[in-house]
């Protein structure tokens, strides 16, 4: 029998099942709390806060969490000294906490937690720490520091961390390239390919010519070398790509089209990508093909792809779709003119106006 789902609690009900004997509905009443954040922020922080107390390592993990969903900067210490909790579910729930939270306060606590026991912990105090912290040499410091961990998990999150210093358009620190070099012979299949990505997109140019670099993202797509993480092996399809890998054109092959005996691959629109920049005619046809799809969702994934893909013989029929939101979404029509765009500049073509893509 159907039943709709229980609505969330008032704040009132809340604050009072955070005394209810079983754990699991404490658990529900600190989430249901944080719903009430605007209009009572003091009870509401000072309820989680004392929830960091309870009897239940769950409940504990679980205020750590609900604080830092609400952004609770004003918790910090309260955070601090969770973080020296006896359980590992709760100073890895406090450490992703104050990593969230960004108070400059909580740096100490956060490298001591570099030095934890329990690789959970020291993974969250690797992506919290360079959020933290003040300068980008600091964090560089203590992510090289992370690269020596006898985690590969938390080798790997650190590879991922020091990628992310460069998200403001930065250069890569010289020493992280340095290290993400010597890691390119690591014993885990998981760090050496997060080496060669990290690599890859910091130094592009250099990476078409590295052959470590194209064996180890090669040898993924065909799927001769294995990584659990998802993320990273989309990431070196699309490299695949973008870097023109064409050892790599079988198994992007394989991945985009399967066959007979073959399930289609979760990448397969990456794959499909990868081989459109890789100049494969029935790749690109596909692409073509499908931005005439009656279906608005393959329609606009056509359109993402035609512009990752750099595909200029799509330009008139996507500048057509233009204020058209039934039809395509509007921000993925804009992002591929774009690519487009910067496709004829660095073609040394000049790219349409306006006016003549409509008339197209």
């Amino acid at each position: 029998m159907f039943r709709a789902p229980p609505l969330p609690r008032t704040l009132d009900a809340a604050l009072r099942d955070l005394g209810a004997k079983k754990p699991s509905v404490r658990i529900e009443a600190l989430r249901d709390l944080t719903r009430h954040v605007e209009a009572a922020r003091g009870q509401v922080v000072s309820a989680l806060e004392g929830a960091l107390r309870d009897e239940a390592k769950e409940v504990r993990a679980s205020a750590a969490t609900a604080l830092a969903d609400v952004e609770a900067r004003e918790a910090t210490a309260a955070l601090i000294t969770a973080a020296a909790d006896p359980e590992v579910l709760v100073r890895q729930m406090a450490i992703a906490a104050l990593g969230e939270i960004g108070d400059p306060e909580a740096t100490a606590t956060l490298r001591a937690a570099m030095e934890d026991a329990a690789p959970e912990v020291r993974f969250q105090a690797v992506i919290a720490y360079p959020r933290a912290v003040a300068t980008r040499e600091e964090a560089v410091q203590v992510l090289l520091k992370a690269t020596r961990d006898e985690d590969p998990l938390v080798c790997h999150i650190a590879l991922r961390m020091a990628e992310e210093l460069t998200d403001d358009g930065r250069a890569a620190d010289e020493r992280v390239l340095v290290r993400g070099r010597a890691l390119l012979r690591h014993d885990a299949p998981l760090v050496r390919v997060a080496s060669a990505i990290l690599l890859a997109r910091s130094a592009r140019e250099a990476a078409r010519t590295d052959r470590a670099v194209c064996e180890v993202l090669t040898a993924v797509v065909l799927r001769e070398l294995h990584t659990p993480d998802g993320e990273d092996e989309a990431a070196t399809i699309e490299l695949a790509g973008e870097l023109g890998l064409r050892a790599a054109k079988p198994g992007l092959v394989r991945r985009a089209f399967g066959g007979l005996l073959l399930r289609r691959d979760r990448f397969a629109w990456h794959a499909r990508v990868a081989l459109a920049q890789l100049g494969d005619e029935r790749a690109r046809r596909e692409i073509m093909t499908e931005l005439g799809s009656w279906d608005r969702d393959r329609r606009t994934l056509a359109i993402a792809a035609a512009g990752k893909a750099r595909m200029v013989e799509a330009r008139a029929t996507i500048a057509a779709l233009r204020g058209d939101a039934l039809r395509a979404d509007p921000h993925a029509v804009e992002e591929a003119l774009a690519a487009l765009d910067g496709a004829d500049a660095a073609e040394g073509r000049p790219a349409p106006s306006r006016r003549a893509e409509q008339k197209g």
